[in-house]
């Protein structure tokens, strides 16, 4: 699986059974056909039994720690506004940023790690290749 799909980091909490209740993943993304050292955060999954707990503000917040310490640029996301503008993203289209699926204009959002990650970053975020299918 992580041949055919390049992440970069994921971040597994287990329970004390040593079961994974949780799942970050952070994969490459290319920015106007450049590699910027951007990831999109994709998937985000949490248990059904561990839900509204805060164990998904745990793995963003540890997610976009170690991408800081990694010195990763900047994190992409498609996903509702309402929750990730909790962890500071922002509108990508504000940034004159887009993504290749019609419609998903206000779920994708950016977030910089780096201070001037979003200077200069304009135009279409390519996903890696797995992303492709869906």
């Amino acid at each position: 699986l992580r041949r055919r799909w390049p992440v970069r980091l994921a971040v597994l909490p287990t329970n004390h059974e040593g079961g994974v209740v949780g799942y970050a993943a952070f994969s490459p993304v290319d920015v106007a056909g450049e590699d910027r050292q951007w990831v999109v955060l994709a998937p985000l999954a949490v248990a059904e039994s561990l839900r509204r707990q805060g164990l998904g503000e745990k793995l963003i917040y540890e997610g976009l720690d170690s991408l800081n310490h990694f010195t990763y640029a900047a994190v992409v996301v498609l996903g509702d506004p309402a929750y990730y503008g909790h962890f500071g993203f922002k509108p990508a289209a504000a940034y004159g940023l887009q993504c290749r699926w019609p419609g998903s204009e206000a779920a994708f959002q950016v977030y910089p790690l780096a201070e001037n990650a979003l200077d200069d970053a304009r135009g279409a975020v390519e996903f890696s290749e797995p992303f492709n299918r869906f």
